[in-house]
């Protein structure tokens, strides 16, 4: 039988809390900063729930012992 193995890149990108929500960090935060306003970047700060739950099982798959 083949081996579980995690794929890297969705191990580095999300974490599973302890109720099973997939939980990320949100994109557009590192450069070009200047024309967004503050509290958009603001709401950029926190982390949120993966709302899909077809990309949840998805990434659930890729992370086998998460």
């Amino acid at each position: 039988m083949r081996s579980l193995k995690t794929k890297k890149g969705v191990k580095k990108r999300f974490k599973i809390s302890r109720s099973g929500k997939i939980k990320y960090h949100h994109a557009f935060k590192s450069h070009i900063l200047s024309k967004k306003n503050k509290a958009r970047k603001r709401k950029l700060r926190r982390e949120s729930v993966l709302g899909s739950c077809i990309e949840a099982k998805s990434i659930k798959r890729h992370l086998p012992f998460g």
